[in-house]
């Protein structure tokens, strides 16, 4: 096959994106989320967690589903709340939760990593964060060096708090940004200033966390490549270790609160394009490595090595150096990843809050994972991470031969022609011009893929 052409831009032109920008997978899991079902059971979870090695190190995920504001733009699982009751409420349940996946565990397992998702984590009392890593003590082997991620929403960020996560061993610390433009943040609920970041980050650094992450977003309502370039400006001068910049998702027919955002104000594709890669490019001259599709990070952050090396890995969590096989998830509507599949928690708080008091591992759905889907897993996540992939070497270790990809070969020809992808023996590249749309890309090797599908996000 013709290896693709070079184009004069580092951008697919405006052309490509109409012709490519369908609906695509993030591909944080292979298979993806859309293909769990609830044949995956409390009952299998069990199974599986039974046959975990016990001296293999695991990773943890905590759920925390509250916020104190509801922000338009959100897609996560989260409610906001005006009192405290329902959290403390919550905290109670997820200890016991705890408790039943120790019972269920086949001994006292080593954890490496612990991260703490939301919603905001950092709504929970001082008080409640010690009780949570108290329970994880006591149900698992914490290893000198593991690593604790938080992510917390300035807004109700403090010192007092800052200094107790610290204190448990906060390692990293991941803030909600998103753009400071206020037009922006009036469009979505938010109220952030860049004076209030800078002391969250002062309090991070003086509590010694060893790593800061900046969360930002592209394509949110009134949002500009102007007003993207100068809430970066500002930030920059904090010099976080890591930075993410999130596509704006809208999905109002599955997040009703969406539909509080007025979507003529939305940029098209194109400017959110010109958003995403005119803010890589800043930050790239500021020094940041480029990691996968949305993520930076300072070169010699841990992050930046792991791509270098080519150990970068992709999961709910999104770009990871977490080496770990399994990631158990406690909370409502937490996933995790096992040896044998992926399994998710009861998304609606009621049904998880009914399971777990009547003790019962609070499953609602997942799929088991078949050598097929291990093979295609592998092959989409070093695309993902790495923007290539040798077919041959993958097929070699999963016992296959290269010929079985010949159709995914044929349909990455309309990529290759238009020079987003480029087919060199058995490895497969994806140039500049393509990273933008390396999901679309990496779908074609996804055999559950449907490109009608509306149940996933524009791939730019």
């Amino acid at each position: 096959m013709p290896l693709a052409l070079a184009l004069p831009s580092a951008r697919p032109f405006a052309g490509l994106i109409a012709k490519y920008d369908g609906r695509a997978p993030r591909y944080t899991s292979y298979p993806p989320a859309t293909q769990f079902t609830p044949q995956v059971t409390a009952e299998t979870y069990g199974a599986w967690l039974r046959d975990l090695p016990s001296d293999q190190a695991v990773s943890l995920y905590l759920h925390i589903p509250f916020c104190a504001r509801l922000c338009w733009y959100c897609g996560c699982n989260t409610r906001a709340v005006n009192r405290h009751e329902p959290v403390g409420d919550y905290v109670r349940l997820l200890l016991d939760e705890i408790d039943l996946l120790g019972a269920a565990l086949p001994a006292r397992l080593p954890a490496g990593a612990v991260h703490f998702g939301g919603g905001t984590p950092n709504m929970l009392s001082t008080a409640e964060v010690d009780a949570i890593f108290d329970r994880l003590d006591k149900v698992f082997d914490v290893t000198p060096d593991i690593d604790i991620a938080v992510e917390v929403d300035p807004a109700v960020l403090t010192w007092d708090w800052v200094r107790a996560a610290a204190a448990r061993g906060m390692t990293r610390a991941s803030l909600g940004v998103q753009n400071l433009a206020p037009e922006v943040q009036a469009a979505v609920n938010r109220r952030d200033t860049f004076e209030h970041i800078a002391d969250c980050v002062a309090w991070l650094r003086q509590a010694k966390v060893a790593s800061i992450n900046l969360d930002l977003m592209y394509g949110l309502p009134h949002q500009t490549t102007a007003n993207t370039l100068s809430t970066l400006d500002q930030l920059l001068a904090l010099r976080p270790e890591r930075l993410a910049l999130f596509g704006y998702a809208h999905v109002p027919w599955m997040k009703s609160h969406q539909r509080l955002i007025d979507e003529a104000a939305l940029p098209g594709p194109q400017a959110r394009l010109d958003q995403s890669e005119t803010a890589a490019e800043r930050l790239e001259a500021e020094g940041y490595v480029r990691i996968g599709l949305d993520h930076f990070a300072l070169p010699a952050d841990p992050m930046a090595k792991a791509q270098a090396a080519g150990t970068l890995r992709r999961n709910f969590q999104g770009y990871t150096t977490d080496p770990a096989v399994t990631l158990l998830g406690m909370g409502a509507s937490a996933i995790g990843g096992l040896p044998q599949g992926f399994v998710q928690n009861a998304a609606h708080e009621l049904t998880w809050r009914a399971a777990v008091k009547e003790g019962r591992l609070p499953v609602a759905r997942g799929v088991a994972i078949s050598d097929e889907d291990r093979f295609r897993a592998e092959i989409i996540e070093r695309l993902m991470c790495d923007f290539a992939v040798d077919l041959a070497a993958v097929c070699a270790r999963h016992g296959r031969s290269a010929d079985e990809l010949a159709a995914e070969l044929a349909r990455l020809a309309p990529f290759v022609a238009d020079g987003l992808a480029e087919i060199r023996g058995a490895r497969v590249q994806v140039p500049p011009p393509g990273r933008p749309l390396v999901r679309s890309i990496a779908a074609v090797f996804d055999a559950y893929f449907n490109a009608d599908s509306q149940r996933h996000a524009k791939a730019i």
